[in-house]
């Protein structure tokens, strides 16, 4: 297989405003099909937002009027799966030849929020979506659990393609069920702007074996929408969110980025061969597994 180039868009969208985010996706797409990348990937939440330092009017025993009001204004701008603005999504997959994987907030049938990926083919077909299995402290608030059945790597033209979104990447046990269904590309979108994320990105490809591309946020106090009921953004830094996505190969080489403070494209190609070359001496399901000594099981 020839190496494609891939491309991760960091960027933020128009917060809590899904329309006005779908066209932001949309002038993004448009912007990176000039590189002819296979795949366009977006960030952890982008539609229709990553919620950061916002509290919804809670505390431990308690809950606001006006939090309830927010909530309600996040769960508004909701994608519901299928629907009008998934197939949205399909048609500038479909426009641009291209795999598109983009990070969203699915409302579930009985209402509840989950922080959700998409999977779309070069044909803008629906591949499959993951929910996120644990959101993170006071994600919980806001977000449900994944039940884990929708875990796993899809065979596509362009490889094996999964993911797992956030902290996610912390659950030793995921990363190896991602690892035992032969993932190549591994899709890590997030929130995490920390240095450290850094290295666990670079550990993951290490481990797997496998091209990981991580893609975060850039967001700006600025990009809130100053009408938020019940919260105040006085306090908040100038930078909420430095970004810091990164592309990293089989062997812990960085590809491309990491990019910090500022919005933009990332592009690396990726030569699928770097995948076997590294399995020469490490592979973590295969002869390094030790599966006389230990076995993963999923239970659904």
């Amino acid at each position: 297989m020839k190496p494609i180039t891939v491309a991760l868009v960091q960027d933020t969208p128009v917060l809590f405003d899904l329309q006005k985010s779908l066209k932001k996706v949309n002038e993004w797409m448009e912007q990176a099909a000039a590189q002819n990348p296979k795949l366009i990937m977006f960030p952890e939440a982008f539609l229709p937002g990553y919620p950061r330092g916002l509290t919804f009017g809670t505390t431990v025993g308690d809950r606001s009027a006006e939090g309830r009001e927010l909530w309600l204004r996040y769960w508004e701008n909701s994608l519901i799966i299928p629907g009008p603005e998934v197939d949205q999504l399909s048609k500038m997959a479909k426009k641009h030849g291209c795999f598109l994987v983009i990070g969203v907030i699915e409302r579930g049938g009985s209402g509840t929020l989950y922080c959700t990926l998409l999977y779309f083919d070069d044909q803008g077909q629906l591949l499959g979506k993951h929910r996120k299995l644990k959101p993170t402290a006071a994600e919980r608030i806001i977000w449900g659990e994944g039940d884990g059945s929708d875990l796993g790597a899809y065979s596509t033209s362009i490889g094996k393609l999964g993911g797992l979104i956030c902290w996610e990447n912390y659950m030793p046990l995921a990363r190896t069920w991602l690892y035992q269904q032969g993932v190549e590309l591994y899709l890590a979108p997030t929130a995490d702007q920390r240095d450290g994320w850094q290295a666990t990105m670079r550990h993951i490809a290490l481990e797997g074996r496998c091209f990981v591309l991580g893609c975060n946020q850039f967001v700006r106090r600025q990009d809130y929408p100053e009408d938020l009921p019940g919260e105040s953004l006085k306090d908040f830094p100038e930078i909420m969110s430095r970004g810091g996505s990164v592309v990293i190969d089989p062997l812990g080489n960085i590809l491309a980025g990491p990019l910090w403070d500022e919005a933009g494209i990332l592009y690396a190609d990726i030569d699928k061969k770097l995948i076997a070359k590294g399995k020469m001496d490490f592979d973590p399901v295969g002869h390094y597994a030790r599966e006389d000594v230990f076995k993963l099981s999923k239970l659904r």
